[in-house]
């Protein structure tokens, strides 16, 4: 027997995903995580709406989902102001990065990022050939200026933004952004992550058109719409680049619960507010249990906050570990000097309660 004949590029890639996932560890350690702090899920759910909508989704599951999510399309066209062909839905902002790069990325073309940054990215990137060219954050921020200027030195076809940040929660304002278009190259498109806006403060969304053919911008329903399992993502853009999607898409990959329990999820706004003041809280409460423990944190503004572990790379990986082991799962930045920190995802009282408590002893093992 043979194995099958894998193209070169497949080849000299590792096998290795961009995380692991809290379930791969809850098997590893054995026993479940007693607080669930790592992925920035919302710990506060769905809107009540969007489950009811799921459930009775039930009976029609034996059905493909609308190959061309209409119905959403269209309520975000209403929710934002600019018609549906501006609008792909596609599984999770994970999803339609990669189906982006494969629209725009063949081997060997140049593609810019932060180093630190979303590493999923830079998972499809390697994965179509891509070159990635990698800049420094500054100030603890992804810096659009040296994003831009490191294009224009390697003609790169994309470049990646997230405002506001991961992993460090930090944001630019919307304006910003919009005033750093003007040094953006020519034939570069600006991939604008805005997967955390809406815990963002006001004006932090770019006041950018849908139609400017120089951004294309994420959304998801996976962070303050509470629905992380539904994989529900979309990219608002020129129409012309979004209709390119559908050369490489696929076209049955929402299914029926998602796009019902979206729907439901963005006409339901009053929940919207009620997750926001609950993160808000969460993110006091998270400040004031590294405050206790003789630790900063970072202004965020997202659902989850970076706590300074006052040290180095080594001794957050210290923390991070000790957390672990006492039952409280947590991630942290993976490249200096950011690796500094820990990040830690907003949760109900009983979740931080558990992290109030298991945070002063794994200090105390780091330092030991």
């Amino acid at each position: 027997m043979t194995d099958p004949r894998y193209t070169p590029l497949v080849q000299s890639l590792p096998a290795s995903v961009p995380f692991v996932g809290p379930e791969t560890q809850e098997r590893a350690r054995g026993t479940p995580f007693a607080a669930r702090l790592g992925a920035n899920e919302s710990l506060f759910g769905p809107s009540p709406k969007a489950i009811a909508a799921m459930q009775a989704e039930t009976a029609e599951i034996w059905k493909y989902g609308d190959a061309e999510s209409h119905d959403l399309r269209t309520a975000l066209a209403a929710h934002h102001g600019v018609g549906p062909e501006h609008f792909v839905v596609g599984e999770g902002i994970d999803g339609l990065l990669g189906y982006l790069v494969r629209l725009l990325v063949a081997e060997g073309d140049a593609v810019v990022t932060s180093e630190g940054a979303y590493p999923t990215f830079n998972y499809h990137v390697a994965g179509f050939g891509g070159v990635l060219h990698k800049v420094d954050y500054v100030e603890d921020r992804e810096d659009p200026a040296t994003l831009f200027a490191k294009a224009a030195e390697v003609g790169a076809k994309l470049v990646y933004l997230a405002n506001p940040d991961n992993p460090m929660g930090s944001w630019h304002s919307g304006q910003a952004i919009a005033d750093a278009l003007e040094t953006l190259p020519e034939g570069t498109l600006l991939v604008l992550d805005e997967a955390y806006v809406e815990f963002a403060p006001e004006g932090t969304a770019a006041p950018v058109g849908a139609d400017d053919p120089r951004v294309i911008r994420m959304r998801t329903f996976s962070k303050a719409y509470g629905m992380a399992g539904a994989r529900v993502g979309y990219a608002i853009a020129a129409p012309g680049l979004i209709s390119a999607f559908n050369k490489v898409r696929n076209h049955f990959g929402m299914n029926r619960f998602a796009q019902a329990g979206a729907l439901a999820a963005l006409r339901d706004q009053d929940w919207l507010a009620h997750v926001q003041a609950q993160v808000a809280t969460a993110r006091d409460r998270i400040a004031a249990i590294a405050r206790d423990n003789g630790l900063t944190t970072l202004p965020s503004a997202t659902n989850f906050v970076a706590v300074d572990c006052g040290g180095d790379g080594p001794f957050a990986k210290a923390v991070l570990d000790a957390l672990v082991d006492q039952g409280v799962f947590v991630r942290m930045p993976f490249a200096a000097p950011q690796n500094r920190c820990i990040r830690v995802s907003c949760g109900r009282p009983e979740d931080l309660n558990a992290f109030a408590a298991a945070l002063p002893v794994a200090l105390d093992r780091a330092r030991g």
